[in-house]
Formats: structure tokens, sequence, C-alpha cells
């Protein structure tokens, strides 16, 4: 199952277990079943720590972590290899007991929770959102004895995939119930649990002292705007809804410079790191809501909360455009997906749509045609907008098939999930539906900037925030970076350098503010010191 290299590396993290712990295998004469027992078989020759018992699981086949002799709380229906191998590996760390490097309060307000929380996470191993949910909640039933979680591989438990409709990945059930759907962080998880963490949060905010920067948004130009800030020595804030930004939902990237390939989750986390390394005050799980410039600039949040700053970098990135036409919300999940790399599996031996013939629509066409029965991409204008390499490999596919000319009008459906889709022929006017199971949106991206409608902060017509060569809004002292901004290339690189670039902005804008208001209060000085003469 594990080849030397993975052996190597599980090894050397396997040392760090503190206290005995148990791995239950509950098995069936499948052959899935036969895989799980020898990985854990080979896990526990690794370490005379770990000991191997026989389980009783709900689901087979699955594997069940916990402390000797507890009742496992952790377990996992399927085998947890592909993305979800590092949430075995942190699974077994916390249950011999090496602590989380999670925030030490929220882990208190995790052992506090009251009531029974029985979780259910269903993924897909080729899924880059899954692993945080699962992490997340391992590491809260490891810490709370009324918590339990197993994570479920919706391509070995198919029936419970139907019964559920789950058409799209993480999809989280409590107690039975739906709870969740997509990448959440710890916090936010928390969160929906504690109802009154948000007002504890809020209060706490209001109490913190201005900064000299603030950057809003967490994403590679956010990243590196706090990081230049914080190297000049000022005093530094970053606020996010969850760091990483839309990077995290990046699975390849070949285009760093310097780096022939790494995956967005990956990035993040070294971003992440890098930040916190300069001891950059970073709140997540917080949504702009608006921005106003007085004394200070003001941000107010979703939560109620109110930051002040001398300068502000906003960095809030963008998001997947949606298509905007009947159908698409109601069977969001249900058929309608935006990411094929996590709901692609679902759709296995199935015809999908792509919707968008740029280069993230043939990317995602390409993924999708080696995991389902058909794919046909539909395409606004009357050429493909993707690099030409691209256009190549998607043409030589002979299950892909490509219309240009094409306007979607409606995502059709039963009720329960997505069984169409509607396009009108722009050429001749004739309205053509097709039968598929699945709909992908790629259409390219919208910036996150509708909260500063009603700011000062000047945008173009397609909600980019204007700027100038130095980063600076029309807003004295605000300054903006990335794919939020007029810049015109939506690219992580460039994200980085717009970031350094509006942080070294601001940082000129403090010291020039700086020195007018001491030469303003030299000149107020010597009229006082004549008046009391």
């Amino acid at each position: 199952m594990l080849d030397a290299t993975l052996k190597q590396q599980l090894d050397t993290y396997l040392q760090n277990i503190v206290n005995p712990i148990a791995i239950s295998v509950s098995g069936n004469s499948s052959s899935k079943s036969a895989e799980l027992q020898t990985l854990a078989e080979e896990i526990t020759g690794l370490s005379s720590k770990i000991a191997l018992n026989s389980g009783n699981g709900k689901r087979t086949p699955s594997m069940a972590v916990a402390p000797a002799g507890e009742q496992s709380r952790v377990s996992f229906a399927g085998i947890p290899l592909g993305h979800e191998f590092t949430s075995l590996v942190l699974a077994l760390l916390q249950a011999g007991g090496h602590p989380s490097k999670a925030d030490p309060e929220l882990l208190e307000q995790i052992r506090n929770l009251q009531g029974e929380y029985h979780f259910e996470t269903y993924i897909s191993l080729s899924c880059q959102n899954c692993p945080d949910v699962v992490q997340a909640l391992n590491l809260m039933a490891t810490l709370n004895p009324n918590i339990t979680h197993e994570m479920i591989d919706g391509a070995l438990f198919q029936d419970e995939v139907k019964q559920r409709q789950v058409m799209a990945v993480p999809s989280v059930y409590l107690n039975g119930e739906h709870f969740a759907q997509g990448r959440m962080t710890l916090q936010e998880i928390v969160g929906k649990l504690d109802t009154g963490a948000a007002e504890r949060k809020a209060a706490e905010l209001n109490e913190k002292e201005p900064y000299d920067l603030l950057v809003v948004g967490g994403g590679p130009a956010g990243a590196a705007a706090a990081i230049y800030a914080a190297r000049k020595g000022i005093r530094t804030g970053l606020v996010a809804e969850r760091f990483g930004g839309q990077v995290m939902d990046t699975v390849g990237i070949e285009n760093f410079i310097s780096v022939p390939y790494t995956e967005g989750p990956k990035l993040s986390a070294s971003l992440e790191q890098h930040v916190k390394e300069y001891g950059v005050d970073i709140i997540t799980d917080q949504r702009a809501a608006n921005l106003t410039r007085k004394q200070m600039v003001e941000l107010e949040l979703q939560s109620g909360a109110t930051l002040s700053s001398r300068s502000v970098v906003l960095a809030t990135g963008a998001r997947w455009r949606q298509l905007g036409v009947p159908g698409e919300e109601k069977y969001r999940t249900k058929g309608v997906a935006y990411c094929p790399h996590c709901d692609g599996p679902f759709f296995k031996g199935k015809h999908v749509a792509v919707i968008g013939g740029g280069n993230s629509g043939i990317e995602a066409a390409i993924d999708l045609a080696g995991i389902v029965k058909q794919v046909t991409v539909l395409e606004f204008a009357d050429t493909l907008r993707a690099d030409e390499v691209l256009v190549r490999k998607a043409r030589s596919m002979n299950n892909l098939d490509i219309i240009t000319n094409a306007q979607t009008t409606e995502v059709l459906g039963d009720g329960n999930k997505v069984n169409g889709l509607a396009y009108t022929d722009r050429e001749t006017g004739k309205s053509k539906q097709l039968e598929l199971a699945g709909v992908f949106v790629q259409i390219g991206l919208v910036p996150n900037t509708e909260w500063l409608r009603e700011s000062e902060v000047e945008l173009n017509r397609m909600g980019e925030i204007l700027i100038d060569e130095r980063g600076a809004t029309s807003v004295p002292g605000v300054y903006a970076a990335g794919d939020a901004t007029t810049v015109p290339y939506k690219q992580i690189v460039i994200s980085m350098g717009a970031g350094a670039t509006a942080a070294l902005g601001a940082f000129d804008y403090l010291i020039r503010s700086s020195v007018a208001d001491e030469a303003v209060q030299e000149e107020v000085e010597p009229q006082v010191l004549a008046a009391s003469a």
C-alpha cells in the first residue's frame, strides 16, 4: 500500500506519538477491505505504540482511531489515502497525545461545547477542499468526548450517496441532518455550534488598538502586503474570511516562478506560516461590511465589530462567476458545481457540461473527460478563448464535444437534481436542450467588492477597485491589490507583487502623513507660546 518514501515519512511522524493508541478495522470480503487491512498492518508495523484490533463499525470497510483503552470517536469509512492521508496521520498523532497547533482559546472552546454531536462527512479522495473539514472535525472529536466524526468516501458508499443525494463534497451531516456543504474552517464549524461565539468575538475585536496598516483579505496579495508592512516595523493586522482565499480552491499550480509544481492548500499554508513569522495580528472568520474614512480608516465587519487603522490595503480577491440563469441556484450541489476536481468523481459514467471556453473551462473539461462518459463544452463566443495547447488536447479526446455560439439559458432538473441544460444557438436563434447529469460553471471571476459600493472607494463598471501604479485608491490612505482591482492579469505571482507594491505605497503614505502632521504641530506651537507670553 505505502511506498518506501511514504513509509519513511510516516515513520518520522509517528515518532511524535506520546501515548499508546489503537487502530480498529471493520472489514468484509471486498478487495477494498483487504487493502484497508494491509494499510492498517503497515502503519502498526512502524510503531510499538500502535495496536491493531478488529472493529465493529457501522460501515465496512472502515478504520477507527482512538487512545488505547478508549472508545473510538474518529473513523474513516474507506481507505484514507490521496488527499486524506494527511487526515489519517493527524488523527493518529492527536489520538497519541501530540498537541494541535490550533489557537488555544479555540481548543478550549471545543472542549466546553455542550450536547451530543455525531458528524459524518462525505468526501472524494480527489477533493482538495475535503481534508480541511475532515481534519477539523477529527480534532473536535479528539478533544470532546461528546463529539464523534466519520469520514465517508462517497465512491465506496454509493448507496448512501444516492439516498442522501450527495452530489458535491465535502458534505457534512450532523446527527443525521445536513449540516454544511463545502470548505469550512475549524473556527467556522465551532462558530455554528457555539451560538454565542460571534458576539464574544465581536466584543473582543472592538477592543483592539488601531493599526498602522490593516490588510483586508488573506490571499496571495494580502499575505504579501502583510509581510512587507510588518517588515517595516509597523503595527500590522490582517482580517479575512479564510486564509488563502481562492488559492485554496486551486489544485495544480505550475506557473509559480521557481516552483515547478505545487498545490493551492500547500501554498496557502506556506503563506500563512510566513505571515505569522512577522507577528502580524491575523483575524479570520470575519467578513468586511463597510469602509469609511474619518480621522482614521474604519473597517466595519459583518459581525458588528469595527477595526481602525491609519492605512488599509484591500485585497479581497475574486470568486467564481455564476451563470445567473434559472435553475442554477436551485440545483447548486445537486448537479451544478464549480470545482471539477472535487465533484467530478460523483459523475463517473455520466454526461456533464462545462460552461466556458477559457483556460479554466477547457482544463476542467479535459480533467472530467478522464472520469465521466461524455463532456460537452458550451462557449458563448464563436471561438474558444483557451490557450492553443489546451484546445488541441481537448479536440483530441473522443468523449469531449465543443459547442460555440451557445448561450446557456436554464439549468433543468427533476426537482431533486440536474437532468438537463437549455441553451440558445446564437447563430440560428434556435433553443436547444442537452440531457445530462451535471453542469460545471467555469466562466471567469467576479471581484469581492460588493461591500464597497456604498463607500468612497471608486470602482469600475465591473466592480474592480480603481488603483494607480502605487496601488492607491480614490480614498487617502486606502490601497488595494490583487484580483479585486483593475490589474489586467489575475495571476498568483502578479497578486503577490501587487500586494507588496500596495504595502510600500501605504508605508510611504504613513511617512509623509507623519511629516505633515509634525510640520503642522511646529507651526501651531510657536503661536501658542506667543499667545501665552
